[in-house]
């Protein structure tokens, strides 16, 4: 199954997830200068970062909005970094977060699990109901695809409807957890993970110990760290016996070229140096937590 996959990947390379969310600001000059057309400019610049990462990043997650905004050539590259990945036998997570009516949902399904946008992942948000999940699950089955579900996300305001009472003193994330899990317990791989996994931010730590153990054969999906104020120690939590997660860092990648005095004409080396350096931080505060 996808999850036995992504589980090795993070036994092979590590936690980091590399979020292409690529905007057109992003991009050094030396790659915006070379091309006409946008989709050349956006697909040469994530081209490059994933070549360079290959070997230390677990998978990669391709922020759709950031593709859509810009249009038909927008989308483009979106397909052509998809495909890429793919190509190159690493994990793409289509970062989508769709959640509508069932019809509709066999729609999306079918965009991006088959065709011009076929993903090995996508996100989903469970807030109409799983019902709005169900249209995705034949392809969980019988096409070797996975799914991320939104449990609790890594924004402020997740606060505003996912940390609502509810009944015996739990919160609304935690019954959408515990729902996602049964649902995935159709779908496990010899891992003992669920190809329906989990999207869980790591900006609230309090709670991480007690979600890793409630939802302890869901794969988490982890945003939150690096520029929305996560730590390693934070994403160690919701992590078990070093696996279980892959940990999603955006800007921090995709611009850590800034850092560095004339850092342009190297910003895939500089990615690279990022993705190395979190994967080790990760690792450290994995043992850290294991010793203490």
């Amino acid at each position: 199954m996808i999850i036995d996959s992504l589980y090795e990947a993070v036994k092979k390379k590590g936690h980091v997830c590399v979020g292409l969310d690529t905007a057109l600001e992003y991009i050094p000059k030396s790659v915006a200068e070379k091309h006409i057309f946008v989709e050349d400019m956006v697909f040469e610049y994530n081209k490059a970062l994933i070549d360079a990462t290959l070997d230390v990043a677990s998978c990669y997650k391709v922020q759709i909005a950031y593709y859509e905004a810009l249009g038909i050539s927008g989308l483009n590259a979106y397909k052509k970094t998809l495909k890429y990945i793919r190509d190159n036998k690493a994990i793409a997570i289509a970062d989508i977060k769709r959640g509508d009516i069932t019809k509709t949902a066999e729609m999306y399904a079918k965009a991006h699990f088959e065709g011009d946008f076929e993903s090995d992942f996508v996100t989903l948000s469970p807030y109409m109901g799983l019902d709005s999940i169900e249209p995705y699950l034949p392809y969980v089955k019988n096409n070797e695809k996975g799914i991320f579900v939104l449990v609790r996300t890594s924004n402020k305001g997740a606060e505003d409807i996912q940390y609502i009472d509810a009944e015996d003193n739990k919160k609304i994330y935690d019954i959408v957890g515990s729902k996602v899990q049964q649902l995935g317990s159709n779908y496990l791989g010899s891992c003992g993970y669920s190809s329906i996994g989990g999207v869980v931010g790591c900006t609230h730590v309090e709670e991480g110990i007690e979600l890793r153990r409630k939802l302890d054969k869901m794969f988490f999906l982890i945003p939150g760290y690096g520029a929305q104020g996560g730590t390693a120690k934070d994403v160690a939590l919701y992590l078990s016996n070093g696996n279980g997660g892959v940990v999603n860092s955006s800007r921090g990648i995709l611009l850590a070229y800034k850092k560095h005095e004339n850092g342009e004409m190297k910003y895939y080396i500089h990615a690279r140096e990022e993705v190395i350096r979190m994967r080790n931080d990760i690792s450290n505060a994995i043992k850290g937590m294991e010793n203490s």
